[in-house]
């Protein structure tokens, strides 16, 4: 991978081992969607729920903590709903800078106990998420988050996880 930078602001990302985890993810999604990592550039920010409200709050207008948010460094989505993003395109220099991700240990840790799943798994599964979000594919339309819940569910799955979404509609039909 050319440059991904981590930024560690809360010291508990580094008891759950965020270097290697998000070197993995990043490298998985990068490789499938066909675009070469030693190509890319892109940074994590992995801090708490206090930051991440922050930056929610001043890009989202929304004032609560969350998982994980990305910022593409630039426009990628599909026109059309359901269809591929634009593949990023290398600048001048040859590099493909992608764009920023911030992740919550709170949240994130909160969320794996809840679903009873190892936390590395579901760290794993939110940065796939957020790079997929870098390179354009979004869930906002319901055939552009199909798509994107497809794409996680491969490449969770070329790295030994199980499918997130299958286990979220178990517990939530247990718990109806």
């Amino acid at each position: 991978m050319e440059a991904l930078d981590i930024v560690i602001e809360d010291d508990r990302w580094e008891n759950a081992d965020i270097h290697m985890l998000a070197q993995i993810a990043v490298q998985a999604v990068l490789t499938d969607r066909a675009v070469d990592p030693a190509q890319a550039e892109l940074s994590i920010l992995a801090c708490d729920d206090i930051r991440i409200a922050t930056l929610n709050a001043g890009f989202r207008g929304k004032p609560t903590p969350t998982n994980v948010l990305s910022w593409p460094s630039e426009e990628r989505a599909a026109i059309c709903a359901g269809d591929k993003p634009h593949p990023p395109e290398p600048g001048l220099d040859g590099l493909i800078e992608l764009g920023d991700i911030a992740i919550s240990y709170d949240t994130c840790k909160a969320e794996a106990v809840a679903a009873d799943k190892p936390m590395a798994s579901h760290v794993t599964h939110l940065i796939i998420h957020g790079v997929l979000h870098l390179l354009g594919y979004d869930h906002i339309r319901d055939p552009d988050a199909t798509l994107m819940e497809q794409l996680e569910v491969e490449i969770l799955g070329k790295l030994g996880y199980d499918d997130p979404y299958t286990e979220i509609s178990a517990n939530e039909a247990v718990d109806t």
